[in-house]
């Protein structure tokens, strides 16, 4: 009798652990339906405001990259001894500060 109620017990512990498991995914699966639909209503048909700042914003930010290139190859263009300074600098500086963090890793 004891070792039917020791199967008995563990069996229920199984159960009530699958059932916590079961009410876990639930609520996780409803609270994923919940994001999809406020995403849906975000983008949807009715809401295409939305969209369009995201389009906008996107294409405001190549034309920023564009133009911050266009300027960096005319100051190229302009002065290449004073570019190849500044690059000369940031790589040195690089180096220096590998360099002093490295030596502190090793102490």
């Amino acid at each position: 009798m004891a070792r039917q109620y020791d199967i008995e017990n563990s069996v229920n512990g199984v159960r009530e652990r699958v059932r916590h498991y079961a009410d876990e995914a639930a609520d996780r699966a409803s609270e994923l339906a919940e994001r999809g639909r406020q995403a849906s209503r975000r983008f949807g048909r009715n809401h295409r405001d939305y969209g369009r700042r995201l389009s906008n914003a996107a294409e405001d930010f190549a034309d920023e990259a564009n133009y911050q290139y266009r300027r960096l190859r005319r100051h190229v263009t302009r002065h290449p001894v004073a570019t190849t300074a500044i690059i000369a600098g940031t790589v040195g500086a690089f180096f220096l500060l590998r360099h002093l963090l490295r030596g502190r890793d090793e102490d």
